[in-house]
C-alpha cells in the first residue's frame, strides 16, 4: 500500500462522517420540529455527479407538482407494564391501546377477565343476576308495587306494621334492617339473613319455597352505599347482592321473624294462623336464644361474615350418608307432592312384611351357642298350667300305675280374644302394660253412649271370666305348702 494513498476503510469512515446521522424512529413532538428537520436537509452537500449542475437549474427542470405535506411519523404507544408503578411516572407510562387502529387492523384481545375500566368490562353490562318474574299458584303474573308483590291486605295485620316495614306495638325484627339510597325510607333485609333465621341454608330455597317474596338485585351504586355504611363488607363489591323488603318478610313469616314472637299475637294473617291450629301465645321458635333482661338481642348471629356461614366450611354433607355398603337392588324413588302418600304406605307395608317373615322364622327356635339351648319366642310359650286328677271311672289306666303315679289330663286353652292379657292373680306382675282392658271409672262409663257402654261391659266380663279360670301355683299346680324349719330342709 502506498504511503500517500488513503485506504478503503478511511474512505468509508469519511463518507459516514459526511452523512448526517438519522435514527430509526425519530421521536418528534410537534409538526414544527418536523418541518425544521426537512429544511435542514438542504445543507447536505451534493454528490460528485451533481456538483457541476447548479441547484436552481435542477429545480426549474422539475415539473410543477402539488405542495408536499411534511411526513407524519406515528409513535407506538407503550404497553401496560407489569409490577409496581414508580413514584415519578412519565407522562406515557400506561397508555391504553385503542381497540382498532386507523388502518383497520384489529387489536389482539388479551386473555383473562377484562378490567372494569375498559369498554369491554363488566360495568358496561347490566346486572349479572336477573330477578324472577313473580307468579301465583295458578301461573299468572303478579304485580310488583314498592319492591314487593301486590297482595291483599289483612286488617289485623296492618295494625302491626306500616307501609314502610316499621313494626308497631314494641315489636322488633330478629335480623338487621336498613334503608337503601334512592329507595326512600322503606326498610330492607339482606336475603341471606331472614333465610337463615327461618331455617334455610341459602337464599335460593328461601325464594323458591316462598313465592310471595320478591328478590331485588341492587346495582353498583347501591352496593357501594351499603359498603360505606358497613352493612356489607368490602369483599362483596363484586358479588350479586339480593335484598327483600322487611314488610313482605313479616307478612310471610309473621311471629317467626319477631324477637320472642308469639303465634297468632305477632302474626300478620291472624285468621290463617288460627285455621292452622296455632296456639295463641305460644313461642313461634322455641330454639330462639333470647337475651337476658336489659341486654340487646344478637342480630349478628344470622350474618354470614359474623360466623353464620360456618356450616358451609364444616365439610359435613348436608344429607347423612348410610353406613356400610348400599343394599343391592334398592332403587331411588323420587318423592313428589303427588306420590308421597303412596310411597310412604308401600314402604310401611314392605317393612311389616319383613318383620312378619323374621318372626315366622324364629318360631322353630334359635340356637344359643353359649348355653347350648334352643330359645323360642315368649309369645309362643304358655304362661299358666293347671293339673286336674282324672277319676278312676274316667280312665283305663291300671290300678297298679295309679298307686304309684298321678294321672292327669293336659289342656291347651287360648283366650277368646288376643287382647285380654295374661290371666291369673300374677298377670299384672308379669305384664307391665295395661294387661287387657283398662279399668274405667263410673263417671267415664256414664259419658259413653248406651251401645258403646254395653259392648265395653260385655268385653270386660269375658276378660274377668278368662282370668278367673286360673289360680295361683299352689292351687293349679297342686303344690302343698311345705314347712321349712330353721335348718332349711322341708319336713
Amino acid at each position: 500500500m502506498a504511503r500517500g494513498r488513503p485506504s478503503r476503510a478511511a474512505a468509508v469512515a469519511a463518507a459516514r462522517r459526511s452523512t448526517p446521522a438519522r435514527s430509526a424512529t425519530p421521536q418528534q413532538d410537534t409538526d414544527e420540529e418536523m418541518v425544521d428537520a426537512t429544511e435542514s436537509r438542504a445543507d447536505t452537500p451534493p454528490l460528485e455527479e451533481d456538483a457541476d449542475t447548479p441547484a436552481h437549474e435542477s429545480e426549474e427542470e422539475k415539473p410543477p407538482s402539488e405542495p408536499s405535506s411534511p411526513p407524519v411519523i406515528q409513535s407506538f404507544p407503550r404497553k401496560k407494564r407489569l409490577g409496581r408503578p414508580p413514584k415519578n411516572r412519565p407522562p406515557d407510562w400506561n397508555v391504553i391501546e385503542p381497540e382498532n387502529s386507523e388502518g383497520g387492523t384489529p387489536v389482539k384481545r388479551k386473555r383473562g377477565r377484562p378490567s372494569l375500566n375498559t369498554p369491554r368490562g363488566r360495568a358496561s353490562r347490566g346486572p349479572s343476576h336477573a330477578t324472577r318474574v313473580p307468579i301465583d299458584k295458578e301461573g299468572n303474573m303478579m304485580d310488583v308495587v314498592d319492591d314487593e308483590l301486590d297482595l291483599p291486605e289483612d286488617a289485623e295485620g296492618e295494625e302491626k306494621v306500616d307501609k314502610l316495614g316499621n313494626l308497631q306495638g314494641g315489636r322488633d325484627y330478629r335480623v338487621r334492617v336498613f334503608t337503601i339510597g334512592g329507595r326512600g325510607e322503606r326498610l330492607y333485609m339482606l336475603s341471606t339473613e331472614p333465610a337463615r333465621c327461618t331455617g334455610f341454608r341459602d337464599s335460593y330455597l328461601f325464594f323458591t319455597k316462598h313465592m310471595q317474596l320478591f328478590k331485588i338485585i341492587i346495582d353498583d351504586a347501591e352496593k357501594r352505599d351499603l359498603i360505606d355504611r358497613e352493612i356489607i363488607p368490602h369483599s362483596y363489591k363484586g358479588r350479586a347482592i339480593g335484598v327483600v323488603t322487611a314488610r313482605s318478610v313479616f307478612r310471610e313469616f309473621g311471629a317467626r321473624i319477631i324477637i320472642g314472637g308469639k303465634k297468632v299475637i305477632d302474626d300478620y294473617y291472624v285468621t290463617a294462623a288460627k285455621e292452622r291450629g296455632d296456639v295463641e301465645g305460644e313461642l313461634a321458635d322455641p330454639n330462639d336464644r333470647l337475651p337476658a333482661l336489659g341486654e340487646p338481642y344478637n342480630k349478628n348471629q344470622y350474618v354470614a361474615w359474623h360466623g353464620a356461614s360456618s356450616v358451609y366450611h364444616t365439610g359435613v354433607p348436608s344429607v347423612p350418608t348410610a353406613n356400610g355398603k348400599p343394599v343391592p337392588g334398592k332403587r331411588k324413588v323420587n318423592i313428589t307432592s303427588a306420590n308421597w302418600q303412596f310411597e310412604h304406605a308401600r314402604s310401611s307395608s314392605r317393612f311389616n312384611t319383613n318383620l312378619s317373615a323374621l318372626r315366622k322364622s324364629n318360631l322353630n327356635g334359635v340356637y344359643d351357642p353359649h348355653t347350648n339351648m334352643m330359645c323360642y319366642p315368649k309369645t309362643t310359650q304358655p304362661t299358666h298350667a293347671r293339673w286336674e286328677e282324672v277319676l278312676p271311672a274316667d280312665t283305663d289306666v291300671p290300678d297298679v300305675v295309679r298307686r304309684h303315679y298321678l294321672v292327669v289330663d293336659t289342656y291347651v286353652q287360648k283366650p277368646p280374644y288376643s287382647g285380654l292379657g295374661i290371666p291369673g292373680p300374677d298377670g299384672d306382675f308379669c305384664d307391665i302394660g295395661p294387661n287387657g282392658l283398662p279399668v274405667v271409672d263410673e263417671e267415664d262409663l256414664e259419658l259413653m253412649t248406651p251401645g258403646l257402654r254395653e259392648e265395653f261391659l260385655l268385653a270386660k266380663q269375658e276378660e274377668c271370666e278368662w282370668k278367673n279360670n286360673w289360680q295361683s301355683e299352689s292351687i293349679d299346680g297342686a303344690r302343698a305348702k311345705l314347712k321349712i324349719p330353721f335348718t332349711g330342709v322341708p319336713v
